[in-house]
């Protein structure tokens, strides 16, 4: 594969599925700056069934003089595509990014001052969403789709892999891996990084290590908002199913999918206001949803 050559510090992994902005993404990593330049390597994993991609992937890396390492991971199942990037990872850090962002210049350099400053586990980066042409006003003002971590009572308990960076070694000793069975429903990551934290991984925040997600149009409705909300609550009646606390947080959950719900009635002229408590109801109802048993829906 293109460059191999001496273990880097970091591996920044990309799961890809028919994206060819992905092209975008490796000309963003080419251009880190930082006393880290030239110690990083990329991972491709191809998730697709005959590997479609490789050929574009493997030119940019040459034409970019990227250190490139590409894996085909075929089964239709980003969980499978993010253990083959464990699998392939050689250096002392993991970082992921997804197929369709571009990171700032500064990405890789401000994860690891934070890395360094607070001694994380792992630590995020913010992904600030880039709206296209014919986005609804009310979506793109309340900027529904960039993604920053949620504290609970001081600490991050989970994380997201559009932009984070962790140990290696720290998950290798735990042998966490993405579960399969969660690949085409979503929320594997969400579910791998609550286990990072429940065996003591801290998780830190840099918010200059900004990555860029261009939203395809086609997720830019309440349509696509309620089904991804609905989902994001379904992770986390999981992890309150494994903790044994599905009783009493039924109705707590219910409760709040009450309010919220009363919130976008009172708003319901104000088209952002509204649409932000549609979504937060969405979530509860994904918790009510998985703690009364029903599966998971899918979203790929």
């Amino acid at each position: 594969m293109a460059g191999e050559s001496k273990v880097p510090d970091i591996d920044v992994c990309i799961c890809s599925y028919r994206r060819p902005e992905i092209a975008e993404t490796l000309a963003a990593l080419s251009l880190q700056a930082g006393s880290h330049s030239g110690r990083f390597r990329v991972v491709v994993a191809d998730n697709t069934l005959l590997g479609e991609s490789r050929e574009l992937i493997l030119r940019a890396a040459r034409e970019l003089q990227l250190e490139l390492h590409y894996v085909h991971a075929p089964a239709d199942n980003i969980s499978v595509a993010r253990n083959a990037c464990l699998d392939a990872a050689r250096g002392r850090w993991i970082a992921f990014l997804d197929d369709d962002e571009t990171p700032a210049p500064n990405w890789l350099a401000a994860l690891l001052e934070e890395v360094e400053r607070g001694r994380w586990d792992a630590v995020l980066g913010p992904v600030i969403a880039i709206y296209p042409n014919g986005t609804p006003r009310w979506l793109s003002q309340g900027d529904f789709h960039s993604t920053r971590p949620v504290w609970i009572n001081g600490r991050i308990e989970t994380a997201y892999t559009g932009n984070v960076i962790f140990r290696r070694n720290f998950a290798e000793q735990f042998e966490l891996r993405f579960r399969p069975e969660l690949g085409k429903t979503g929320g594997e990551d969400e579910d791998f990084f609550y286990r990072f934290y429940d065996v003591g991984g801290r998780i830190g925040f840099a918010p200059e290590a900004v990555a860029y997600e261009h939203v395809d149009l086609k997720r830019a409705d309440i349509t696509w908002l309620l089904r991804r909300n609905f989902r994001a609550g379904q992770s986390h009646g999981t992890r309150l199913r494994h903790q044994r606390r599905a009783f009493a947080n039924i109705f707590l959950a219910a409760a709040k999918a009450g309010v919220c719900t009363l919130g976008a009635a009172v708003n319901v002229t104000n088209a952002s206001r509204r649409s932000r408590y549609l979504t937060r109801a969405a979530l509860h109802c994904g918790v009510v949803a998985r703690l009364s048993g029903i599966g998971e829906i899918r979203m790929y």
